[in-house]
């Protein structure tokens, strides 16, 4: 299933996505696989959220981290051009769209969640939670794009955050 999904990410990053200027994106991508390496680095052994795949890919994607590197790879270029490449110009409307893109995240893993058994959620993490750091991932992927070193810097905190709160053992 995780191989479909991935699919329609790639077909919409075809479709909507900024492929002309993906260089303007190149950084704020890496900076997103960056964010998701460190969690599964710092997280390995303490999962908030853990990928599987049931349906069918499960001799393809037999484990998490192969799952976490197929939608780093996949979906998240993608979700960058589609959605850095189409900002809004105007604040309100830049808002609805950061908006749509924390929905849109937030149901796929409640689909994935509730209905596919594709996603597992661990050590208190929960929905709310997920909503939340889809709101602090798309606001830092636009202030990446636009302030990287604030982006940086404003990371700290938010890592130092859900490591102490969520009582991650770092060693």
């Amino acid at each position: 299933m995780h191989l479909f999904l991935n699919s329609l990410f790639l077909i919409a990053g075809l479709k909507w996505g900024d492929w002309r200027n993906w260089s303007k994106y190149h950084a704020t991508i890496l900076f997103f696989w960056f964010g998701d390496l460190l969690y599964n680095v710092l997280c390995k052994n303490h999962l908030m959220w853990e990928y599987k795949e049931t349906i069918f890919g499960q001799n393809f994607l037999p484990n998490h981290l192969t799952v976490s590197l197929l939608i780093m790879f996949v979906a998240y270029p993608a979700s960058v051009l589609i959605y850095l490449g189409n900002l809004p110009e105007k604040t309100i409307k830049v808002v609805l769209w950061l908006l749509f893109w924390v929905a849109l995240f937030s149901l796929v893993e409640y689909i994935n969640l509730r209905y596919f058994d594709l996603v597992m959620h661990h050590n208190g993490w929960t929905m709310a939670w997920s909503v939340l750091f889809n709101l602090i991932i798309f606001s830092m992927l636009l202030l990446h794009y636009k302030r990287p070193i604030a982006a940086l810097i404003i990371s700290i905190p938010i890592i130092l955050f859900f490591v102490i709160f969520f009582k991650v053992p770092i060693y």
